[in-house]
């Protein structure tokens, strides 16, 4: 199963450098665990249908009354169908636009800071949000380019919304999406180095870890051992590559770590049970 990372699959091109982001998503027929790789945080405004997560350490259903707001990681989410489709307004936010808002705003609130660790906060739909997704529906339109300043109005709005409604839970959880920082920074460094020559030794100096430190974060994160988890990684874009023409296994052996053809070979072959000089003929 391909893992799917948003938001960045949802854009093109310069949208991806974008702090804020509105996307229109709909589908039309179920879709069961698939493996989302969360780079922002997001409020999902379900519109029509269920959605199920999996979190490492939780599990949250919602449905069209419901919206939730989710912090940036991995996850397994299954779609369900609704009366016509699966319809969902999602609105990405990055690290620095929560705490712009805490800066600004969290004082009046005296609130406390109390601890929460929840992956998610669950928000229920009222006539106000209701209106606030028809608002960003109707006057912006979803497929033009809505200026940064707008939507930084917009997110401001309803968080403002949300702090009034739920108070210091939701101001709690807020602060619990900073503490993720290092996460998001370390994740970025495995994305950088993905298909490179690095070793398991040199992505962790990266990222100012000792190797069996960044063993232990990996698998905190990614579920799997960093070497078993880069190996098949660069091994399926090498067979991407393959069996697109776009390279020859001896052009490319070096690029995604193997010192030599006949190791990257023989582990091509482990993995995929032929060779990758015979990929196009299978």
């Amino acid at each position: 199963m391909d893992i799917i990372n948003l938001p960045e699959n949802l854009f093109e091109g310069n949208h991806n450098s974008l702090e804020l982001q509105i996307a229109n998503y709909e589908v039309y027929k179920n879709a069961s665990k698939n493996k989302i790789n969360l780079n922002k945080n997001v409020i999902s405004f379900l519109l029509d249908g269920q959605k199920d997560i999996h979190f490492s350490n939780d599990i949250v259903s919602i449905n069209d009354t419901q919206s939730l707001l989710v912090s940036s990681g991995n996850f397994l989410m299954t779609e369900l169908v609704g009366t016509s489709s699966y319809r969902c307004l999602l609105f990405f936010f990055s690290q620095k636009n929560i705490n712009d808002f805490l800066l600004k705003h969290s004082p009046q609130f005296n609130q406390n800071k109390p601890t929460i660790t929840a992956p998610y906060f669950l928000i229920e739909k009222d006539n106000f949000i209701v209106h606030y997704i028809n608002s960003l529906k109707h006057s912006f339109g979803l497929h033009k380019t809505i200026s940064q300043k707008i939507l930084e109005l917009k997110f401001e709005e309803i968080m403002l919304y949300l702090a009034n409604k739920y108070g210091q839970p939701f101001f709690a959880y807020l602060n619990s999406l900073l503490t993720s920082e290092r996460e998001l920074s370390f994740k970025k460094v495995i994305e950088k180095n993905l298909y490179t020559n690095l070793n398991i030794e040199e992505v962790a100096f990266l990222c100012n870890m000792s190797a069996s430190t960044f063993k232990r974060k990996f698998i905190s994160i990614y579920q799997e051992s960093p070497g078993k988890w880069f190996q098949q990684t660069r091994l399926n874009k090498a067979r991407e590559l393959l069996l697109n023409n776009k390279a020859t296994p001896s052009e490319i052996y070096m690029e995604f770590g193997y010192d030599s053809l006949s190791n990257f070979s023989t582990a091509f072959k482990n993995e995929f049970g032929y060779s990758p000089k015979h990929t196009n003929t299978v």
